[in-house]
This record gives structure tokens, C-alpha cells and sequence, in this order.
């Protein structure tokens, strides 16, 4: 097959355009069009009122080859063309006057770098049920490895039903939450399935076929931003679990793990041994895929006792904001708003402060709700959540500061001259308590209306804008909710915002505080070959070892980590070559 990029055509164009259009792109007849796919659809709504639709497609048309030929430059281009690859030549789309390209299909199908012997010393563990938790064990499965996977909350029903009860009766589970528990913090999320990650092994094709497996619409391999949502992602979860455990997988919820066996030899290498669970069980295991969300400080806590290799990193704080969605879509869409095929309109801004910091929107949810996210007593948290329809009143985004290891080392205790890794950890406490003071104590959060915010001015009374966070918002200042410099760039941002979206600095719009979790404060530091910096056998992964941030990279990433421990087995002799 060929792949064509960058078809554009009309919004409302019909049906059969988009064949005449491959046609015209590559100078053929319509009958020698044997059938055609969509392999992605995006939209460029740069001039309101004149959205197009911007096609890739796969193609079938037994002149495949003599095309490829035509419609390049170089007259080596027959030579070097394998059929059986479908690699080696790259040419200009003519035909159409259109930019885009006309390449052999690449070949995306996922291949497993082992297959597990009948018999295994020890069997590889996975600790957390997140997306990358979830694809490290179901990969390790599919090779055959039968992995232990251990979770420290409940099953995502019953973990639903704890989050509700935080939601609506202001009561926190500190083990089954936003945070903790099966699916991970993306269950209550978006379920956002796009990302920037470079995948040149198409990595995230074998995480979209899975999911589509699991009950995801199909539509999530082809439209440039996919979403599935919270009740989807449900289903779906106890649908991955169901394979993993046909698979000779093993999942055990309520399983918080408390320490880890390290063994140090006469050289002062260190190896994994296994693992210690809060019941007091101990499991032996020589190969441990840590797959921790940013929350587990408890764990990132027991690791740095442990001298596994840790280091601080960049994240970001910063408030929730709210909008009519009927606002977004107006100004992203203008007369073309609410067309079926363009959905809730999302946003992405940033804005470069005069006192050096960058404030930028992050993990925009159109059409949905703010949601309480704090997994520690005391502590007020918030994030963002839609369904898969995507159709609550309100549109919601972060708008969050960055902030470098610099900004917080005064909150961390260092030792031997090394800075405190576990510094930004304290810094997000602290602005969560006071979040969680602001608010009232009881789970409330701290909120402000946009013009007062800017205006320097307390708010008594909510406008247009109703809050979703269900415990409540509480209206006040939140001049006192963040650092000073943070306070300082997102009051000089929201003006500048509404410079790219009209409106976006509407007085009524309502600041909820405080977002602090947008990824993990640190990393768990890993070599070439996926081990950590300085343990043997354990593999860092996913958002909270600081390689990933959201669904679909965290999810590629536990791929990655389950073939890191399959080749070290491979290594090792235990398992064979595929």
C-alpha cells in the first residue's frame, strides 16, 4: 500500500471527494483505486469559518510501484525499492498540487523481542496498575513471562466508588483514589491518547490496537486527538486485566509494596532481589518494573532510603480555570462551532512572563469537569476529568508556572553536599495544605474569579461561570494559594492568553487552586538498558519515575520496560530468542 499525507478538503465535503482526491494526488484512473483506509484525519482551524480536513490515507492500486517511481526524483529509486519492507523511497506528492507526500505504508504490526520459557526461576513483578504498569504486564504476558502485578489500591470499580465518596461526601481513601488504584490517575482523567513522544518502532500503534481490543472506539487509530474518557476507560481496564491473568499474569490489588530487597556484592554492585509488601509478605524477584504514579511519595520516600539513585526535575503549578465550553468553541471555531466532526474544542497557549517564567495551559478538557485529586489528608488537590461525549457545560484546563529543581532546593534537606531529591515532594505539600486551609478544611478548594484575580481583588460571588469541583469552591484570594512569582506570571499570562483566544480572560471565568501534580517532582534515573542508575533488576518506568506524562507515552513506556526485562532474561539464558 502508499501512504498519502496532507489531502485537505472542505468541512462538509462529501463522501466520495476524498477517493477523487487520491486519484487526482496520484494521476491515476478511478477503477485503478482498488480500495483506500484512513490512516489519520486532523482539522486546521487556523481561519475560522474555513475549517479543512487534512487526510493521511492508505491506498491500494496494483500501480504501486510505477507511481513511486513517477513521482520522484531519483533515477535509483526502482533499484532501491523492496516491496517486501516497503521501505527506501520517500517522494513528492504531485497530481494534486498539494505538500504532502506519497510513501510506501510503514509497516506498524508489533513484534516481541522474546518468548518465556515453559519454567522460570523467579517471575518477573510489576508494581502499579497505571497505563504503564498495565502494558508492562501485558506485554511481559503476551511473551509468556506470567508477571506478578501488585497494586496498592482496589479494582477500578471499587476504587470509583471511593472517589465518588471524596467527590460527594468529602471522605479521602488515602489507598483507593484520583491517585491510587487500578487504571491509575488517567482513569479519571480525559483519556487523552495523543503525545509528542518520538516513536520511530511505533510503540503507541501496539498501545491503540490494544486498546481498541479493549473496547475503545476504532475511531482512536485515525483522528489526530484521541480521547476515549473516564466511564470507557473503566470497561476497558477490567477488560486488559481479564488477558493479562488468561495469560498466566497475576494481579493483586490492596498490595502496597514498603520496601525492596537490594543485595550488594563484594565489588558494591547492586541487584534487586525483590520486594516487601505492607502485609509483611516478602516476594523474591530479580527483575522489578517500577511503574509508580508522580503520588507515590511513600514509596519515592522508601527508594531514597534505600540509596536507589534518585534526582529532582522541572514540573509545574498552577490553578484550574473554567469557561462556557460555548466560549472555547466560538473562538476556536467560529461560525463552523459545534460540527459534529470537530467536537468540544480544546486550546494550547503558553506565554513567556517578563520575570522569566513560561505559563502554559495544560491537559485541557473540553466539555468536562475539575475533579478532586488529593490522595493525603489534609491536602487539597485538582485536576481534570471528561467523558468520551465530552458535553458538560464547562471547559477546563491547568494553567501552571514552571519550576526547576532551583526554584524549591530551600524545601529539601540535602545531605553530603547532594541536594534532596525529594525536595519538590515537600514544595507540593506544602501548597496543597494551604490550599486545603483556603478552602475550608473539608476538602473545599480555594477559588477566585478571573477579572478579580487580575484586578488584585477578593471574590464573594460566582458569575456566569458555576465551578464543577464537586466538594465545593470556596471564593476568596488566591493571591496567597501559590509562590509569589508564581502568582505574579499567571496574572500577566491570562491577559496575554486572551490576545489568542477571545475571551479566555472573560471576568466570570473561575480559577480553582491548586494543580501540583502535573508530573512527577523526580526521577528514578535509568541506563541505556532500562535498569536503575545504580540497582541491577529494577526498571524505572512510566510518569512517576519521570519518563512519561500521560496515557499514551506512560503506556509506550511500559512496553519498553517490559522488553528491557525480557532481553535481560535473554541475556541471562532463561528465556529464548523470538
Amino acid at each position: 500500500m502508499l501512504r498519502l499525507t496532507d489531502i485537505k478538503l472542505p468541512l462538509d465535503h462529501a463522501e466520495p471527494t476524498l477517493a477523487a482526491a487520491i486519484v487526482a494526488r496520484l494521476g491515476i484512473h478511478a477503477d485503478e483505486l482498488t480500495g483506500y483506509t484512513v490512516a489519520k484525519r486532523s482539522y486546521d482551524a487556523r481561519k475560522r469559518g474555513a475549517i479543512v480536513l487534512i487526510y493521511s490515507v492508505d491506498v491500494e492500486t496494483p500501480r504501486e510501484l510505477e507511481i513511486l517511481v513517477r513521482l520522484q526524483t531519483d533515477p535509483e529509486a526502482e533499484a532501491r525499492f523492496d516491496p517486501s519492507t516497503r521501505s527506501g523511497l520517500r517522494v513528492s506528492g504531485s497530481g494534486g498540487g498539494e505538500n504532502g507526500t506519497v510513501v510506501p505504508t510503514p509497516n506498524t504490526d508489533y513484534k516481541f523481542v522474546a518468548h518465556a520459557p515453559r519454567e522460570l526461576p523467579l517471575r518477573p513483578i510489576v508494581i502499579g496498575t497505571g497505563p504503564c504498569g498495565l502494558f508492562a504486564g501485558l506485554v511481559l504476558a503476551q511473551m509468556g513471562f506470567r508477571p506478578i502485578i501488585l497494586e496498592r489500591g482496589k479494582a477500578v470499580r471499587e476504587r470509583t466508588v471511593d472517589t465518588f465518596g471524596l467527590w460527594r461526601k468529602k471522605i479521602l481513601n488515602p489507598e483507593s483514589n484520583v491517585q491510587f488504584g487500578e487504571g491509575g490517575a488517567g482513569t479519571f482523567s480525559d483519556g487523552k491518547l495523543w503525545s509528542q513522544i518520538s516513536d520511530p518502532m511505533h510503540y503507541g500503534r501496539k498501545v491503540i490496537a490494544e486498546f481498541i481490543k479493549a473496547g475503545a472506539p476504532e475511531e482512536i487509530a485515525y483522528v489526530s486527538k484521541p480521547h476515549i474518557g473516564t466511564f470507557r476507560l473503566v470497561s476497558m481496564v477490567e477488560h486488559m486485566r481479564a488477558t493479562i491473568e488468561s495469560l498466566g499474569g497475576e494481579i493483586r490489588f490492596s498490595s502496597r509494596v514498603d520496601d525492596v530487597l537490594v543485595e550488594t556484592d563484594a565489588a558494591g554492585g547492586r541487584r534487586i532481589r525483590g520486594v516487601t509488601l505492607a502485609s509483611g509478605e516478602q516476594l523474591r524477584a530479580d527483575h522489578v518494573v517500577m511503574a509508580l504514579g508522580h503520588s507515590a511519595r511513600d514509596t519515592f520516600e522508601m527508594l531514597h532510603a534505600r540509596e536507589v539513585f534518585l534526582e529532582a526535575k522541572p514540573f509545574s503549578i498552577g490553578f484550574r480555570i473554567e469557561h462556557p465550553q460555548s466560549l472555547i468553541d466560538q473562538s476556536r471555531f467560529g461560525p463552523q462551532a459545534g460540527h459534529p466532526l470537530l467536537g468540544a474544542a480544546d486550546y494550547k497557549l503558553v506565554h513567556h512572563c517578563r520575570n522569566g517564567r513560561s505559563v502554559y495551559s495544560f491537559c485541557m478538557c473540553p466539555g468536562g469537569t475539575v475533579v478532586a485529586a488529593a490522595s493525603e489528608p489534609g491536602r487539597v488537590v485538582t485536576n481534570g476529568m471528561s467523558q468520551y461525549s465530552r458535553n458538560e457545560r464547562n471547559a477546563n484546563a491547568a494553567i501552571v508556572v514552571g519550576i526547576t529543581p532551583e526554584d524549591y532546593a530551600a524545601y529539601g534537606q540535602p545531605q553530603n553536599g547532594k541536594p534532596d531529591p525529594l525536595a519538590g515532594i515537600t514544595l507540593q505539600r506544602h501548597w496543597e495544605e494551604r490550599a486545603f486551609e483556603l478552602g475550608g478544611r473539608e476538602y473545599e478548594a480555594p477559588g477566585q474569579l478571573v477579572g478579580d484575580f487580575i484586578d488584585r481583588r477578593a471574590s464573594s460571588a460566582f458569575g456566569t461561570v458555576l465551578p464543577s469541583y464537586t466538594p465545593g469552591v470556596r471564593l476568596g484570594d488566591l493571591s496567597t494559594a501559590l509562590p509569589d512569582y508564581a502568582i505574579v506570571a499567571i496574572r500577566e499570562a491570562l491577559p496575554a492568553f486572551d490576545k489568542q483566544l477571545k475571551g479566555f480572560a472573560m471576568h466570570d471565568a473561575v480559577l480553582t487552586g491548586v494543580e501540583t501534580r502535573t508530573s512527577s517532582p523526580l526521577r528514578i534515573t535509568r541506563n541505556a538498558d532500562g535498569h536503575s542508575l545504580n540497582t541491577r533488576g529494577l526498571f524505572p518506568a512510566g510518569e512517576g519515575a519521570g519518563y512519561a506524562g500521560g496515557i499514551l507515552s506512560a503506556a509506550v513506556d511500559g512496553i519498553k520496560a517490559a522488553e528491557a526485562v525480557a532481553m535481560d532474561l535473554v541475556a541471562a539464558g532463561v528465556a529464548r530468542a523470538a
